[in-house]
């Protein structure tokens, strides 16, 4: 059995993993506040990376806010027909504008996502180069009779999925104001995506939407980087400065040439009148920097569109770069995706696209690189490097969305690069007072990378604390404690501290050291010229699949139990769970019968939860185990996973 961490860094564990940002947006008009009126509400969804998955998609039926002290749900969002399947994988930390809503004034306590859960609704596609021991075949889509959702419920050809998602704090909606919430589901959640590869049969993979979610303030919506955005140019504005589409959506499974699906969901996009848009007709193979439509107010309506848009204060979409063409095809195929491999020698940047297909793109000495900061319009509509040059300062596990010159060449050559993440991940080492070092292996030896990265500078703004302050200079957080952020004077010597912990197995299986995944910016005045640490996010190390070597043993605060790695380990090392509320290990018995996996939690702070581990984690026992090394050596532990049943085979 092979137990991935199904959403990561360029796989490693990441923070988030799926979110659907609810931004209530001012109405305009007058300045008092009139708690009557309703707010514009923008739907967005966003999600963290994978380096194993192509495809994890799921139709979405509806989303609907609770009211507090009772009353029907207010539907914000449902679902056109067709019903489009958003692929999570491609939204790195990245928005998917749904659609717009209007919010009634009030006070509302929890979210309700709606996902349609009939097999098919929920698809899986390899990436074609996953991790190493990855449990499934590279670039194979995984047939619906193996894919198990957990919690459908209702009839066959009806079945539904609701996810409720209880509020830290009401959301309150007042007329005339601003306000944004994020509810993130964690698909990096060890026990999400769980495969499980018998001795012999099919292998199931088993998907839990429901573990855990939580609302996550936004501190500016300005931030906020957004996918791309398709649509078809209903009209241009009187006045030249915006025009309307209606959104569109590729056809799933992918079609040739590639086809769009209208929705009913329109948006307005504001041409950039101060700092300009980059407009590049498709058809006409040519670009110009417009501050308006006057020019195409002619010939765009009725065209498609593909456009990199960004928030303004007041929740209007401006945007930054327009591509337009009377075929969908031809504004699709510019591959938005993960970069798979950089060949420098060969000046060729290869990017997984939607279905998964890796795409070679040949970088020219005319390919320009930017990095997406909306919340700086000048910065983001400017280049900040040219050439095949520039590739070294690239690696697998970006997103990207790369414009070709002509989409229907072969080869493809880029025109633009758009770095929408950059994202390193890895094993942590040599941390200092003004840096650290990722270290990352790959499947494909040629995408390894060590890379010393530069704390950000200490007045670089950097969020908000839970209490609305803002945060300047690097932060870290432990995966297994999001909101506990560490930052200030002691957030570097805390880090440091926390990243020399080792554990050792011994033999083949070696030494295993502290991971993390990190964001990057580009040109921060302590590396004005390459890649600074936003932050990390300290990520439970998955141990190979193990097996009990010392039986479990109660103590005050929890337990402990030993392990050995079968495959090449020769040295036990010392488990470490912790019983403790709103810290506890979390804990999950997985059973398989026949081709059914079932996920049950463990509740080990009481004191069944306790003795039913306690009779099952005994010597012999097959278990899988995130943690993170300790100084002493043995493995804090976030997640334990125990199984029953058929047993997974290495």
């Amino acid at each position: 059995m092979r137990h991935k961490l199904a959403r990561r860094f360029a796989a490693v564990l990441t923070v988030v993993s799926i979110a659907i940002l609810l931004t209530l947006i001012s109405c305009g008009g007058r300045p008092d506040i009139n708690p009557t009126l309703p707010s514009n509400m923008a739907i967005v969804i966003s999600d963290d990376p994978t380096g194993d998955w192509a495809t994890i998609g799921i139709k979405i039926q509806s989303i609907a806010l609770t009211p507090q002290g009772g009353g029907a749900p207010i539907t914000v969002y449902t679902a056109p027909n067709p019903v489009p399947v958003f692929n999570l994988v491609q939204l790195n930390q990245l928005g998917e504008v749904l659609a717009n809503a209007q919010v009634p004034a009030g006070s509302y306590t929890a979210a309700t996502l709606t996902l349609f859960a009939n097999p098919g609704d929920v698809t899986l596609t390899a990436s074609a180069d996953p991790e190493p021991g990855f449990a499934g075949t590279p670039g194979a889509s995984v047939p619906a009779s193996q894919i198990e959702i957990v919690g459908a419920q209702g009839n066959a050809g009806s079945m539904t999925l609701p996810l409720q998602v209880s509020f830290d704090s009401p959301l309150v909606v007042k007329g005339n104001t601003s306000n944004a919430l994020n509810i993130d589901f964690d698909l990096s959640h060890p026990a999400f995506l769980v495969a499980h590869v018998p001795p012999t049969g099919p292998t199931i993979w088993s998907v839990n939407f429901g573990l855990a979610g939580h609302d996550r303030k936004v501190d500016d919506i300005t931030r906020l980087v957004l996918r791309h955005i398709y649509g078809t140019v209903n009209a241009v504005a009187a006045d030249n400065a915006s025009i309307v589409i209606t959104r569109d959506f590729p056809v799933e499974p992918p079609t040739s040439p590639e086809t769009a699906i209208s929705s009913s969901q329109k948006l307005s996009i504001l041409a950039d009148g101060t700092n300009g848009t980059l407009f590049f007709d498709l058809d006409a193979k040519t670009s110009a920097t417009i501050k308006n439509f006057s020019a195409q107010a002619g010939s765009l309506p009725n065209k498609f569109v593909r456009v990199a848009a960004r928030y303004q204060p007041d929740g209007s979409l401006v945007a930054v770069r327009m591509w337009a063409s009377s075929s969908f095809a031809k504004v699709w195929l510019n591959p938005e995706g993960y970069v798979l491999h950089v060949d420098t020698a060969n000046a060729v940047l290869t990017v997984s696209n939607e279905d998964g297909t890796p795409l070679p793109i040949t970088v020219n000495s005319s390919t320009q690189f930017f990095f997406r900061t909306p919340y700086n319009p000048p910065a983001d509509a400017t280049p900040i490097g040219t050439g095949p040059a520039f590739l070294t300062n690239i690696v697998r596990g970006f997103e990207v969305h790369v414009s070709v010159v002509d989409p229907l060449a072969n080869p493809l050559f880029e025109h633009t690069v758009d770095i929408e993440t950059a994202a390193f991940s890895g094993s942590i080492s040599s941390p200092t007072a003004t840096g650290y070092t990722y270290t990352h292996t790959f499947h494909t030896t040629s995408d390894n990378y060590t890379v010393g990265l530069n704390y950000v500078a200490a007045n670089t703004p950097n969020g908000k604390d839970a209490n609305g302050n803002p945060i300047t200079g690097y932060k870290w957080w432990n995966f297994a404690f999001p909101r506990q952020v560490d930052f200030g004077t002691n957030a570097i010597p805390d880090f440091i501290a926390a990243t020399n912990g080792t554990v050792n197995f011994g033999g083949t299986a070696g030494t295993m050291t502290a991971s993390g995944g990190s964001y990057a910016v580009w040109g921060n005045s302590a590396n004005p010229n390459g890649w600074s640490s936003l932050f990390t996010v300290l990520t439970p190390l998955p141990i190979p699949l193990a097996k009990v070597s010392a039986n479990f043993v109660t103590t005050t605060n929890g337990g402990n139990f030993g392990i050995t790695v079968p495959n090449g380990g020769t040295t036990p090392v010392m488990v470490d769970l912790s019983s403790v509320s709103g810290s506890a290990t979390l804990v999950y018995q997985v059973d398989r019968q026949s081709n059914i996996v079932t996920v049950s939690p463990q509740d080990i702070t009481t004191s069944a939860g306790l003795n039913n581990i306690a009779a099952h984690l005994v010597n012999g026992t097959t278990v899988k185990v995130f943690g993170v090394p300790q100084t002493d050596g043995s493995i804090k532990a976030y997640v334990v996973i125990y199984f029953t049943g058929t047993q997974p085979t290495s």
